[in-house]
């Protein structure tokens, strides 16, 4: 440290910028916002919901569809 001549901080500058709305830059912030850590994980765990329940349903319908013919068949021999 300087006895002649001490350091001064200069004082902080005001720096003032206005925001302007931008519709792309909301839209990329907005996408990195669902890109959050384990974000991939919940979409998978949805997407296997779905998936089941779609199977059942199949499953259903293919076994409604079984009922029916064997009843078809019983009826018509």
């Amino acid at each position: 440290m300087s006895v002649l001549f001490p350091k001064v901080n200069k004082p902080r500058e005001w720096d003032y910028r206005p925001i302007y709305y931008d519709p792309e830059k909301e839209a990329r912030k907005e996408k990195l916002a669902r890109l959050h850590r384990g974000a991939f994980r919940e979409q998978h765990e949805k997407n296997m919901q779905t998936q089941k329940s779609k199977n059942n349903s199949r499953l259903i319908f293919w076994i409604a569809l079984l009922v029916l013919a064997l009843a078809l068949y019983l009826f018509l021999r």
